[in-house]
């Protein structure tokens, strides 16, 4: 049986010290990149816009405004629904962004079964 060593690894130990360097930077853009991310500020409305979720790119809840309308104390449920649904979509909006940003720097570079490696 033949292995057949790609040409990305030929070269010796010059090729493997460009290749550390380059992992290195992508590392090193990668950390920079989440930090960014990190700092985000994302607002979100559900309910036809009447709650408004404001989070950070760290998923943290900052604030929630509650229109008064949306205010029933009949149909508490309702209000509750809006705010897990607010909330869902802020995080969902924060994940989307941050693989969005990451795949820019690292193309993607999962590898077969472990997609989104780096």
């Amino acid at each position: 049986m033949k292995v057949r060593i790609p040409d990305s690894m030929k070269g010796g130990p010059q090729n493997m010290q460009g290749m550390i360097k380059q992992a290195q930077k992508m590392q090193d853009d990668m950390a920079a990149l989440q930090e960014e991310l990190d700092a985000r500020e994302y607002e979100v409305s559900a309910g036809g816009g009447v709650v408004t979720i404001k989070i950070n790119g760290k998923k943290e809840v900052q604030s929630i405004e509650i229109k008064p309308e949306i205010v029933d104390p009949d149909d508490i449920e309702m209000l509750s629904d809006v705010l897990v649904a607010g909330i869902n979509e802020a995080i969902k909006k924060v994940e989307e962004t941050n693989s969005t940003e990451m795949e820019k720097i690292t193309g993607n570079m999962g590898l077969p079964g472990m997609p989104g490696l780096f």
